[in-house]
């Protein structure tokens, strides 16, 4: 009797295990909005469904542990006259960063309401579009415009204490006119110790390093490209094979042609997706966790929409415009946008 009970409960561990996933079919959804004064927020860290950390323009940086209760705020001001305006954000497992778009740049570390300079760097060129620390949180990394022939991409492996500026001569040359978006702190995804970074303008590429930042790889994309507005605004990986991208012509925020693609290689070779359907240009895309990579939400100025088959076909579920969207959960999401942060609960 107990080895056919054996038998039996093998069997249905084997069923459960192998069970494909069944994704949500959502039509529609609800968000709430809390408003942010005089501040547009393209970046947010989600913390879990009570809390989320931000940091917007005018050098606005501010949390909720409340569920959007009570908001703590700063406003973080450079000699006396620069208010930084800030669109990436990354978070160690302790402390957070943010670095400035503009000359110059200016990446903080903030500790329980401190902050602190940790990098500054002067060029009438600079200008720092996103940052993530890798998954080790000893190892960080931000991207920006060109100030050279080469991406500006800073890297740390100290959890955010020194900062250094990778050479040119050690990364791939860009093309005159690529450069990179600072749209919603997502152009950059990592998982273990690789990172995928997206460009846009003159090219839509990928450039890809599997070591923390020491040597690199970059790869063609058929997202639409050859223009200032054109290319990838935002890229997410499920694991590290299956992969999207998404973005358009920011000029143009209703075609929908050449704007979405995925990856089932790592990033070395990408397909369009939904060519010439909606959604139109967006400024963020996610997997939603734990969803199998069926379950994709992709934000912009355009709207919300989201896909239940990996991003091939899609479906608008809110006309409200936001930047930017990240999971803490496979139900609970925060979003940033033009003087609001949003909860989403599916």
């Amino acid at each position: 009797m107990n080895r056919i009970i054996g038998v039996i409960f093998t069997f249905l561990f084997f069923i459960s295990c192998t069970q494909e996933y069944q994704p949500r079919s959502i039509s529609d959804i609800v968000i709430k909005n809390f408003e942010i004064d005089s501040t547009s927020i393209r970046a947010i860290q989600a913390v879990d469904g009570a809390g989320v950390f931000y940091a917007g323009s005018n050098g606005s940086i501010g949390y909720t542990t409340d569920m959007g209760v009570v908001w703590n705020t700063m406003s973080l001001k450079y000699q006396d006259s620069i208010f930084p305006n800030f669109r990436s954000l990354g978070f160690n497992g302790t402390d957070y960063f943010t670095v400035s778009i503009e000359n110059p740049a200016l990446l903080y570390k903030i500790t329980n309401g401190v902050a602190t300079l940790k990098y500054q760097e002067v060029h009438e060129n600079v200008f720092y579009d996103a940052l993530t620390f890798f998954e080790d949180n000893l190892h960080g990394i931000a991207v920006g415009d060109p100030t050279d022939t080469c991406a500006s991409i800073l890297i740390t492996a100290d959890s955010g204490e020194t900062w250094n500026k990778i050479p040119c001569e050690k990364l791939p040359k860009i093309i005159e006119g690529e450069a990179f978006f600072a749209a919603s702190n997502t152009n950059i995804k990592t998982i273990g110790s690789t990172v995928w970074i997206a460009s846009g303008g003159s090219a839509a590429r990928i450039l890809k390093s599997t070591d923390y930042g020491v040597t690199w790889e970059i790869f063609e994309t058929p997202i639409i490209q050859g223009t200032g507005p054109q290319g990838i605004y935002s890229i997410d990986f499920y694991d590290p094979k299956n992969g999207i991208v998404i973005g358009g012509d920011y000029s143009k925020p209703t075609a929908n042609n050449a704007n979405k693609a995925t990856t089932s290689d790592g990033g070395e070779t990408w397909t369009l997706v939904a060519d010439g359907k909606n959604p139109n240009y967006k400024s963020c895309v996610q997997y939603v966790p734990n969803t199998a990579g069926k379950e994709i939400f992709a934000v912009g100025k355009t709207g919300v929409s989201f896909s239940n088959d990996g991003g091939i076909s899609w479906k608008e579920v809110s006309k409200e415009k936001y930047y930017t969207i990240q999971f803490t959960d496979k139900n609970t999401a925060w979003l940033g946008g033009n003087q609001k942060i949003g909860k989403l609960e599916l």
